[in-house]
């Protein structure tokens, strides 16, 4: 049975499971964490939703999941405009068909895309989430 806060908007913003970002951290050394909670920040330094990572500047080597709802997009877009600042890595939905992924990742000169075998298990959950997921990886 799947947890049905995966399927509704009562929350978009889910925990990276720490085992799979600790794998990413040993290859890219992150420096700051651009979607946290104070209890869920991956790096020692991060913005919070009160600190507004949209609206804050990026730099070093930056790790970012998103929240998965309707301002995707713009965490893509913003990923894209701070790149020249260092490499930022997103822990994305792998939405192929929407706009974001076609105006800001797909055949970008300076982006890799790493689509994830299996789905991810989000934050406490017992079950894995209802979607597949993917890396873009921005240099």
């Amino acid at each position: 049975m799947i947890t049905s806060g995966l399927f509704s908007s009562l929350t978009d913003d889910w925990e990276t499971p720490q085992d799979f970002f600790d794998e990413l951290n040993k290859e890219f050394h992150f420096t700051l964490d651009v979607c946290a909670t104070k209890k869920n920040a991956k790096c020692k330094k991060y913005y919070t939703k009160k600190d507004d990572g949209l609206r804050k500047g990026w730099y070093g080597n930056v790790w970012c999941n998103p929240p998965y709802g309707r301002v995707i997009g713009k965490w893509v877009e913003k990923a894209f405009l701070e790149s020249h600042k260092g490499v930022i890595v997103m822990l994305l939905p792998a939405r192929t068909d929407t706009r974001w992924f076609h105006n800001w990742l797909y055949k970008k000169y300076n982006i890799e895309i790493r689509f994830l075998k299996g789905r991810l298990k989000f934050g406490n959950s017992k079950n894995s989430a209802p979607f597949p997921s993917m890396l873009a990886i921005i240099k």
